[in-house]
């Protein structure tokens, strides 16, 4: 049977009806004085009433006296007086749901959405009351099984369970009952046990309009060879996980209007079948990987108005037929790997397209060129995005003709030149970004004189100048505020004053030289996000730092702040202090919060006190702050042992003290912190052994630091376990014994790393904080973080170390630095050491090693720093580029030969050119030896062998004879070798 379009919009606008239909016969207007409810459903509701919870009083019309038709949420029938609708929906009930709903026996309509059911199941009687076609039971927190009597319900037209994520379907063969179902929806309900025949099911409802199996865990979708649910017009299968392909029967639903696939990680390109989505008015397939072109079929969905695409792998051009698409209004191709011009992309959409599109979103893409003034005649655009993208040249001066322009992304691309003043008139613009680019210029009042919606503005990463007057009130109200990197300075930005919102205020690296004045503090009370870093402010900071805000981020770090620590607000959930000039105690900031009025407890995640000096003893209050999970205390002169409070830190994942004066030994509370992926003690006065339980109970370290301490004792076996390791430090210490056999266990260690991401350990309030390491490679200590997962160290130099160099380290192939330098280790450098391709810096110098350098180590094509400088070693020096380019210095002391080092080996016969005088006596002595050997084995030769033979005949006749025989010999093995060689080809 054809259905036409008009058929469709109709059977859609029923469906819609059928939503919104409670909520108009609840509205009152109902004439209810034809007839009085039945005395005996009267009963019923009130023994309904009584197993209720009613926290709200949804409930209180709800009495013996009052004719039940007109009780809150109930509908009766104006003829017969029976209940035929009860709408409860929003009405925080609880309880237990009666059967005495069964002796409703005309109720045609329950919904029960929305309530708090916690714990229970959907009741098996529902299924008997035969006579709905309204079943709504979404968002009570129902959970358990859905029963499979609700099978029974053959009239049922519309039923929602969909919200309600604790519950679980063992099969869905009770739904093929449901003959006249036409709308579905069980978002959010378990159906992975039903996963293999749903689709077979739900192909038995031929009436079905509306289809919604949104987050259901779902894994199969199989294809079908006859579609059964044709009118189908609302189609959502998003957030499950099928791993396969779209199926073609998608694509044959002629009456489908909204179809939505995003995030089910659908795979490879769409289908090539023809394609008879005519109807569609909104498509979404976002977050899948999808990897071919955009589909061409969709030029004949001419209905399309919104088209989501966003987070794939789609290739090639945008396709001139969207030009064409004259009702399309939203774009979004966001994250996927489209090329071509900015020109080619809006001469594509350059029909009638131009006037329909409102939101346009090309972000993330591979698109170049320069944007066209083209774009200013697309007047009906109120978003557009092409952040991310390659996109240079100047910002074109069109732009000022988008007046209905809301929100204008160009984000982290190449453009350059001023900014241009014509956008100072989009008078509805609520976002404006331009960071990550290459503006430069003056940036003036004119630039903002019409922007009186403006809330956002981000212009981070351009070397922009704002010169306003200081009296300067901005037009706008700014919430969010990003200008990192412009020239705002000397004096402090005094238009600030005017804005009273500010959510986030990002002012760092802009050049002020001025002091922080009180008024600013006050604008800060509800700023959540602030980062006045990379400037030199100066001056101290007030006696306390309070926010309205819970969790609020404030980053003060790398100016000229000097005086006291200020007490905080408990509720502060980052604080960068780092890189200035503070001075006292910390006991003040850690140990005397401003208790929060609501009695909340610590928020604070993120503590950097790093590079101040700061002085006395680290206090013993850390339990006050549970949630810390990054502390840094470097750099600063702190006396007193590592107090054991830090041991109540579950969550710590970064505990930075390098380079203070700390003794003491290694708290044993610290193995409480089991999340700890850094820890760095160095430059300190730590005394004792490495605990052994470094290596059992902190299992997901990746940075141990404990450089330049007192430590005595092994090095213990058991940090073996730690397999996430990928810099151990122990250097410059008193550590004795053996290198373990075991540090091939150091999993990270034997692979080079696959990933450039930075090492995150702690996230707050917009802020994240960015692990770091200090790290001594190639002759020289840095801070590493932003390629901290890129670096592979370990260094056990300056110890009291002996045995040989364990093989097993050769298996550490992602090693960058290894230093065992400064120790008393013998025997042969490990033949394999040649395996660690990626090394960089390799130094065995200052030991007992002997024997030669391993012919291996030519193969590091990486080693830029090298010295194996005064051992016992031998040889020649190993030929490669690499090696040849060392310094001297770093052969001295062994006994090596050939380049780079002047001394030749025996073998060499070639004389270095311009070397002859340097050689001197040494070389002398060598030639006279070496003449006097060959003079010897000539005596011996000649009168060992040839001198017989000339002067004993009988030694000359055996001689001849022996060689006959033997010539012999090898003819015959000739002839039989030929002899079998042609046998076996013949």
């Amino acid at each position: 049977m054809t259905v036409s379009k008009k058929h469709v919009r109709v059977l859609f606008l029923i469906t819609l009806f059928f939503l919104e239909e409670p909520f108009n016969l609840c509205s009152g207007n109902t004439d209810h004085s034809r007839f009085r409810c039945v005395e005996s459903e009267k009963k019923a509701l009130l023994s309904f009433k009584r197993d209720l919870e009613d926290p709200s009083d949804r409930l209180s019309s709800w009495f013996d006296g009052e004719d039940c038709c007109k009780w809150d949420g109930v509908d009766c029938d104006n003829i017969t007086g029976h209940v035929k609708e009860l709408n409860l929906n929003d009405g925080s009930l609880k309880g237990k749901i009666s059967p005495s709903l069964l002796s409703l026996k005309h109720l045609s309509h329950l919904d029960l959405s929305n309530n708090y059911f916690w714990g229970s199941q959907i009741p098996k009687f529902i299924g008997s009351l035969v006579s709905l076609r309204y079943l709504d039971l979404s968002g009570s927190s129902f959970e358990g099984i859905v029963p499979h009597q609700l099978g029974n319900l053959s009239t049922l037209r519309l039923l929602h369970l969909g919200q309600s994520s604790r519950l679980y379907v063992e099969n869905l063969h009770w739904l093929s009952g449901l003959s006249s179902l036409e709308y579905l929806n069980m978002n959010y309900v378990n159906l992975s046990k039903a996963s293999d025949h749903w689709l077979r099911t739900i192909n038995m409802l031929p009436s079905l309009l509306n289809l919604h199996l949104s987050f259901c865990e779902l894994s199969h979708i199989h294809p079908l060879s006859y579609v059964n649910f044709t009118y189908l017009a609302i189609l959502d299968m998003s957030d499950n996980q099928f791993h396969s392909t779209i199926p073609d029967w998608v694509f044959s639903l002629t009456n489908l209007v909204s179809l939505d696939l995003s995030q089910s990680k659908f795979l490879g390109s769409f289908s090539n079948v023809s394609c008879s989505l005519t109807s569609l008015i909104t498509l979404s397939a976002s977050s899948n990987k999808l990897n071919s072109t955009i589909p061409r079929c969709l030029c004949r969905s001419a209905s399309l108005v919104r088209l989501d695409l966003d987070d794939n792998a789609l290739e090639g051009k945008i396709p001139k037929f969207m030009g064409n698409l004259c009702n399309l209004e939203t774009v979004s191709l966001q994250s996927n790997k489209l090329v071509g011009t900015v020109t080619e992309v809006f001469e594509s959409f350059s029909g009638c397209l131009a006037s329909s599109l409102k939101s346009l979103n090309l972000g993330e893409n591979s698109f170049t060129g320069h944007i066209p003034e083209q774009i200013g005649e697309f007047k009906n655009l109120v978003e557009i995005s092409l952040q991310n993208n390659k996109i240079s040249g100047p910002i074109p001066v069109s732009l000022g003709k988008l007046s209905r322009l809301t929100t204008l992304d160009f984000s982290d691309n190449q453009l350059n030149g001023s900014l241009p003043e014509i956008l100072g008139s989009l008078s509805n613009l609520t976002m404006l970004d331009i960071s990550g680019n290459l503006l430069e210029g003056v940036v003036s009042e004119e630039h903002f004189a019409n922007l009186t919606n403006l809330s956002v503005l981000y212009g981070s990463g351009n070397p922009l100048a704002l010169r306003v007057s200081p009296e300067w009130i901005p037009p706008f109200c700014i919430h969010d505020l990003r200008l990192t990197s412009w020239n705002l300075g000397p004096q402090f930005p005094m238009w600030l004053i005017s804005q009273k919102n500010f959510s986030s205020m990002d002012l760092s690296d802009t050049g002020i030289s001025d002091s922080i004045p009180s008024w600013f503090w006050n604008l800060s009370l509800t700023i959540g996000y602030l980062n006045l870093s990379h400037n030199q402010i100066f001056g101290e900071v007030p006696d306390t730092l309070y926010s309205t805000i819970n969790g609020p981020t404030i980053v003060l770090g790398s100016n000229k702040l000097t005086g006291p620590l200020p007490r905080i607000y408990s509720g502060l959930g980052v604080l960068d202090l780092s890189h200035n000039s503070f001075s006292g105690d910390i006991s003040r900031l850690l140990c005397h919060p401003i208790l929060d009025s609501a009695g909340m407890s610590n928020e604070l995640s993120v503590l950097l006190l790093g590079k101040n000096n700061l002085s006395g003893e680290i206090p013993e209050c850390w339990k006050h702050w549970p949630y810390l999970q990054v502390i840094e205390l470097g750099s600063n002169s702190l006396t007193g042992e590592i107090p054991s409070s830090i041991g109540y830190l579950q969550e710590l994942q970064s505990l930075h003290i390098r380079n203070n004066t700390i003794s003491g030994e290694i708290p044993p509370s610290l193995r409480n912190c089991t999340s700890l992926k850094v820890l760095d003690f160095g430059m300190n006065k730590i005394k004792g052994s490495i605990p052994k339980w470094l290596g059992m109970s902190l299992s997901n370290l990746v940075v141990l630091g404990l450089r330049s301490n007192k430590l005595e004792g092994n090095i213990p076996h058991e940090l073996c376990s730690l397999t996430e390791l990928q810099v151990l430090d122990v250097a410059d210490n008193g550590l004795v014994g053996s290198v373990p056999h075991c540090f091939d266990n150091f999993k990270a260690m034997t692979t080079k790393p696959q990933t450039l991401e930075s090492i995150y350990s702690a996230s707050f309030y917009e802020a994240e904080f960015l692990e770091n390491a200090y790290v001594v490679t190639k002759g020289r200590g840095d801070e590493y973080n932003t390629i901290l997962s890129l670096l592979v160290s370990l260094d056990l130099s300056q110890n009291n170390l002996s045995g040989e160099i364990p093989e097993q380290l050769t298996s550490l192939l992602g090693l960058m630095s290894l230093n065992l330098s400064g120790n008393i280790l013998r025997g042969s450098i490990p033949y394999k050491i040649g395996d660690m391709t990626w090394i960089q810096s390799l130094d065995l110098s200052r030991n007992q090693l002997s024997g030669k350098i391993p012919p291996s180590m030519s193969h590091l094509t990486f080693v830029s720093q090298f010295n194996v400088s005064y051992n016992n070693l031998s040889g020649e020096i190993p030929l490669s580029t690499q090696l040849q380019s060392v310094d001297n210095s770093s052969f001295i002391g062994n006994q090596l030969c050939g380049p780079p080092l002047s001394k030749r080996c025996r073998a060499d016969h070639e004389t270095t050119p311009g070397s002859t005088e340097n050689r001197g006596g040494e070389d002398d002595e060598e030639e006279f030896w070496f003449r006097l050997g060959i003079a010897m084995g000539f005596v011996v030769g000649f009168f060992g062998v040839i001198a017989p033979l000339l002067f004993y005949k009988t030694w000359r006749l055996f001689y001849f004879w022996c060689l006959k025989n033997m010539w012999h010999k090898i003819s015959d093995c000739c002839f039989d070798l030929k002899y079998m060689v042609k046998n076996k080809f013949s």
